[in-house]
């Protein structure tokens, strides 16, 4: 049995050792991305109006939850630009200087990635105003009355931010964009299309029944269809299987205690929780992280989104409450109806 945290791997940031080949599997061409259709057509027709223009491309702004391919389109921008690529993140610009060092530096045309945008300071937001509207900053030299204002032209520079909580940004800094596009969960096919080719430059050998059991656990994210492909092959070379079926495929991932809805461990114990211990719910947020064993952080961040998505947890003024597809799913029978975890308590509420 493997040691490793099933969290890492239906976890959506990638860890260390996993970013080079994460990096090898990504698509460098706007053709070669799959899935994100509007998005994707959108985003074809301000590149190739750019190009056409001979002039930097708008300002664009990815929005969505982590993992579903916002870094990778920021690279292919640069790409199809034949433009440099400057990443850094909102947590690491803290300070307006720290800004302002590096928009100093960017070239004609470059482009300019920022991952976690809503994450920046407050003092580098309102910098990055004038700098996408007006491509210039003022930087300030001194304190109190001896300070002056120093005016730095800049070079035509195309800004991607990308963030998983766009209501965080305020609303100047989202007008500013010239395009926004929202990533969407993918669909169990189009991650089969992502695992057919990643699987190719692996050099695996697997079975359309193989793809389509790995993409039903990948909790309709690319980078988590990717890592869990990785996994199989690991299981696979051990074992010296040749061609990954879907009971290859479903044994190697029940290794690694990521279940058929694509739920580990922590899901898995939220639910059992809800359903043995209080009858369904409904459960406070804190006394359910107790019952697991994690921060509430963890349980509302990493467990919840993906159990109320799926139809398996709600959650209501009261609390969290198990819903009648989560006792199934466990094995188990739910209370007889009127029971805490019915519809009816929950069905009206936000």
């Amino acid at each position: 049995m493997s040691t490793e945290d099933p969290r890492e791997l239906i976890g959506t940031a990638p860890a260390a050792e996993e970013k080079a080949l994460e990096g090898a599997l990504r698509p460098k061409a706007l053709d070669d991305f799959v899935g994100q259709q509007k998005v994707r057509h959108q985003l074809s027709l301000v590149l190739q109006s750019s190009k056409l223009r001979e002039t930097a491309a708008d300002h664009v702004l990815l929005s969505g939850p982590p993992g579903l391919g916002k870094t990778t389109l920021a690279m292919i921008i640069a790409a199809e630009m034949s433009a440099p690529l400057r990443i850094t993140s909102g947590p690491a610009i803290q300070h307006a200087g720290d800004l302002a060092a590096i928009l100093s530096s960017l070239t004609e045309g470059e482009v300019l990635f920022i991952d976690e945008i809503h994450r920046m300071s407050r003092p580098a937001e309102e910098m990055l105003y004038m700098a996408m509207e007006d491509f210039r900053v003022d930087i300030i030299v001194g304190k109190g009355a001896g300070a002056t204002s120093i005016p730095l032209e800049l070079p035509r520079f195309t800004l991607v931010g990308a963030t998983t909580r766009a209501g965080l940004l305020p609303g100047p800094l989202r007008d500013r964009f010239g395009f926004t596009g929202h990533l969407e969960y993918y669909t169990p096919e189009e991650l089969q299309q992502v695992l057919r080719r990643s699987a190719g430059m692996l050099d695996m050998n697997v079975t359309t029944e193989g793809f389509v059991e790995i993409s039903t656990r990948s909790r309709g994210t690319p980078r988590i269809a990717n890592r869990l492909l990785r996994r199989v092959r690991d299981w696979a070379l051990v074992h010296e299987v040749d061609e990954v079926d879907r009971t290859t495929a479903a044994q190697a991932l029940d290794t690694y205690e990521v279940d058929a809805l694509g739920l580990d461990r922590l899901d898995r114990a939220v639910l059992h929780a809800l359903c043995t211990k209080f009858n369904g719910g409904p459960v406070g947020l804190s006394t359910l992280a107790i019952l697991v064993g994690e921060e509430t952080e963890t349980v509302e961040t990493v467990a919840e989104p993906y159990l109320v998505r799926e139809g398996l947890l709600a959650r209501t003024p009261r609390g969290r409450i198990a819903t009648t597809a989560a006792w199934h799913h466990l094995g188990l029978t739910p209370p007889d109806e009127g029971g805490a975890n019915t519809p009816a308590l929950w069905a009206n509420e936000p």
